[in-house]
């Protein structure tokens, strides 16, 4: 019998789930964890209510989260991930040959051996490549802590609820600012901001003091639902976000990479916010 799985995320409005098979379920005192199988968005992992990625649309997510500041950078070596234990950014950023090193932090083994098991999509075996250097530790801590520099730090968290939340913070922020190296670029997902807008003028507020061009780029995860989906954006090379179509076509081109969303134009145009959001920033 088809049960049904309803996001929480959102105070009266939400979508729902027919859940065909259910693949692993953990009840916690602290969270609830379920992975399903959907007729339509394939396996579907959920944490207390949200709805955390699914098989068949998560390229979306991971593609625009990386290649955009990777392809912006252009000379990328040195990669850092807070997160994304589920390996989708770590597969993107393996796609990259010129990357020579990607650390990534995740706060718990067992997220990782999860989502091998039942979500091996999206990883593709990236965990295993040589380039990869696994730590399993509080991504806030790491950044406050390591000496290691990066070209480009990614942050792939949950949305600020819970324990997610301290990756949203000052302190984090100045951490991941302390690790880039000159001209670096730090990302981080952002929510949706038609019905997330404080999320976003936080970001605005708290990542400003730490980097010259601070904005927001946008993407469409059908999944997160809502409207387009903000990334946040920080890096004192203020020209890395006015690459014109020319210089992304050559660069991608070159990476030989293949994607099924992001292309040199959806790059020059995500970086167009539509105008209640720039209402919202201006007003911050």
């Amino acid at each position: 019998m088809t049960t049904s799985y309803k996001e929480t995320l959102h105070k009266g409005y939400g979508q729902a789930f027919d859940v065909e098979e259910v693949l692993f379920e953990q009840q916690t005192d602290s969270w609830h964890l379920i992975i399903f199988r959907n007729s339509v968005y394939g396996t579907v992992m959920a944490l207390d209510g949200i709805i955390q990625t699914t098989e068949r649309d998560e390229f979306v997510y991971h593609e625009m989260l990386t290649h955009v500041p990777l392809i912006a950078h252009g000379e990328a070596k040195r990669v850092l991930i807070i997160g994304g234990g589920d390996g989708g950014i770590l597969r993107e950023v393996c796609r990259h040959s010129t990357v020579e090193h990607v650390t990534q932090v995740e706060i718990d083994q067992a997220v990782i051996d999860m989502c091998k098991t039942y979500l091996p999509n999206h990883s593709e075996g990236a965990f295993d490549d040589p380039r990869a250097n696994i730590v399993i530790a509080d991504g806030v801590e790491y950044v406050n802590s390591t000496t290691d520099k990066f070209d480009v730090i990614i942050s792939d968290c949950t949305d600020p609820v819970g324990p997610g939340e301290v990756l949203f913070s000052s302190r984090f922020y100045e951490g991941c600012k302390n690790l880039l190296n000159e001209g670096g670029v730090f990302v981080a997902q952002n929510g949706v901001p038609f019905l997330q807008q404080d999320e976003v003028i936080t970001t605005r507020r708290r990542l400003g003091p730490y980097f010259a061009d601070q904005s927001f780029y946008i993407a469409a995860v059908p999944t997160y639902i809502g409207g387009v989906m903000t990334l946040a954006w920080g890096s004192d090379n203020t020209e890395l976000r006015g690459h014109d179509l020319e210089t992304l076509n050559q660069r991608f081109k070159s990476s030989g990479i293949k994607t099924r969303y992001y292309n040199p134009q959806t790059h020059l145009g995500c970086f167009g916010l539509p105008q209640y959001l720039l209402d919202a920033l201006e007003e911050a």
